[in-house]
């Protein structure tokens, strides 16, 4: 796989996107970027709030990220990681990086409510869960990604991230 692709980690809210994120963008040697900092004041306190987002709350946010894809990542590759549940989400994002790759962390249902309800100091309720999995959209088949189930630890869960990475073709230059 080559580096200079930026790689969006996505998936519902508990996932650990984050965790394996920052262990991917290490262990590649590339920049990382947090997709929650990209949001506005006001997604994260409409989520805060158990209200879940609408797509006219998303645009800015994923036209945030692109931004930081271009400007920091662009050239050398990256990892991001962003929820990226709907196909619409994933295209707006792949305006800024057509080559991306999607990794999708994957799992039960109660092992990801069980890991959202232990963080600590995160803005987003346990409650908005179902609006999470009823919104999500399955990767289709034209679309770069990977699949990666969540159980075990997070260098469990970035090994096998890693290997499936490594087993997807480089994009055409």
């Amino acid at each position: 796989m080559s580096t200079q692709r930026v790689i969006v980690v996505m998936g519902v809210a508990g996932t650990g996107k984050t965790t394996v994120g920052r262990l991917l963008a290490e262990a590649l040697g590339i920049p990382y970027a947090e997709g929650d900092a990209f949001h506005p004041a006001a997604n994260v306190a409409k989520m805060s709030a158990g209200t879940p987002l609408d797509d006219a709350d998303r645009w800015p946010w994923l036209d945030a990220i692109g931004t930081w894809v271009r400007n920091s990542a662009g050239t050398r590759g990256g990892v991001v990681s962003a929820s990226a549940l709907k196909r619409c989400y994933r295209d707006r994002l792949r305006t800024a990086a057509p080559d991306a790759v999607f990794v999708h962390l994957t799992g039960q249902r109660p092992l990801i409510e069980q890991r959202m309800a232990a963080r600590k100091g995160h803005f987003m309720p346990t409650t908005l869960l179902d609006s999470q999995f009823a919104a999500l959209e399955p990767l289709q088949a034209d679309e770069a990604c990977v699949v990666v189930d969540v159980s075990g630890t997070p260098q469990d869960i970035t090994a096998r991230a890693l290997a499936a990475l490594r087993g997807l073709t480089a994009p055409d230059n």
